[in-house]
């Protein structure tokens, strides 16, 4: 058992050791510190919230992958330092199971932790299983909407919406033409961001060449968890004539931006603001926007309707009207390509108002 890299020292050691050696079987603790004063008691700005604090279970990947786990994390810490409560975020084990997921989710609940947030789809199994053994305790997936419980809220996203946003971008910032989707897994999920890919680079220029490749068949094969995968893509797409790449990878989209940085062409970032990300300051120059999904703003809300009593259950379905979704403008190098920035403004406003409907199936 042993604490994440760079986790924050916790004021409440007793409290971690005891969760820690109930959970080492599947997976590792992230952290329980004390951020702000009277954390340690786990308490809250309300008075009638009686939980620990919010239990965050990572995806693939882990907390750094600067993108979709970073992304929830954030609204972890956002919650915990406005609602002043106490909370654990746990890392994934290598090669774990299903059952292995429900265990930790199960004693998170045991511990006393509401919500009890699954970072990902891989965790719907788990969720289901936990919420019928725990009807007391609120618990949210993020990117699945097969669960259905009273006591259990689906957050979900119009990722191809904010894909589309980064087609339009992309076919206006390239220069020969020729731009390239990196998929981590060949799944449902990222067909969405395919989907929106190219339907957004078609319709500034249904001509432009598109290169498309998924890392693995499925999840546990490393896709969305391999930086060295992603960067052997980008390079394959780069090669083949490429100038503009957008990863839908998570983690292994780290390494389509370090080698599109490398080779100087442009990557768009997915799910967090990936021209912020510290792990990526070195290629930022060349990172030309990113697809947001405000994972983080999802697990606050969630966080926040726990504390204040009224549990948000049932489908939540986010998308570029609620600001949930869009496309970030950090580089100043993209704000000022006034052609693209319009022109991706004007995409969003066409989808906003339901001129143009973004598909989600390639």
């Amino acid at each position: 058992m042993r604490l994440r890299r760079g986790s924050r020292i916790s004021q409440l050691a007793v409290a971690v050791a005891s969760l820690a050696l109930a959970v080492s079987a599947c997976g590792k603790t992230s952290s329980e510190a004390s951020q702000d004063e009277g954390d340690d008691k786990g308490g809250s700005s309300s008075s009638e919230y009686k939980g620990k604090g919010i239990g965050l279970a990572y995806d693939i990947g882990g907390q750094g992958d600067q993108s979709f786990n970073d992304a929830a994390y954030s609204g972890y810490a956002k919650a915990r330092k406005d609602f002043k409560i106490g909370g654990v975020d746990m890392e994934p084990g290598d090669g774990e199971s299903s059952a292995d997921k429900t265990q930790r989710l199960e004693q998170l609940a045991r511990q006393g932790y509401n919500p009890v947030i699954g970072v990902g789809f891989v965790y719907a199994p788990a969720v289901k299983e936990a919420a019928k053994k725990f009807p007391k305790v609120t618990f949210g997936i993020i990117d699945d909407n097969t669960v259905k419980a009273d006591n259990v809220a689906d957050l979900v996203f119009h990722e191809e919406q904010g894909s589309y946003l980064a087609g339009v971008a992309a076919a206006k910032a390239t220069k020969v033409d020729h731009v390239g989707f990196i998929g981590g897994v060949d799944i449902p999920l990222i067909h969405k961001f395919e989907a929106g890919f190219v339907q957004g680079v078609k319709s500034v220029d249904p001509k432009i060449k598109i290169e498309k490749r998924y890392l693995t068949e499925k999840p546990e094969e490393g896709g969305f968890a391999s930086p060295d995968k992603g960067q052997n893509a980008a390079s394959g797409q780069i090669e083949a004539g490429a100038d503009v790449l957008y990863h839908a990878a998570g983690l292994s989209g780290q390494g389509v931006i370090q080698e599109a940085g490398s080779q100087k062409v442009w990557a768009i970032g997915v799910d967090s603001d990936q021209y912020k990300q510290k792990a990526l300051a070195k290629y930022k120059q060349y990172i030309l926007g990113s697809a947001l999904k405000d994972v983080g703003g999802a697990v606050y809300d969630l966080t926040k309707s726990v504390v204040e009593g009224k549990p948000i259950t049932g489908e939540q379905r986010y998308d570029l009207k609620s600001g949930r979704v869009g496309f970030s403008d950090s580089n100043p190098k993209y704000t000022a390509m006034k052609d693209v920035v319009d022109a991706v403004e004007k995409a969003k406003k066409d989808i906003v108002s339901g001129k143009v409907t973004v598909k989600t199936v390639p």
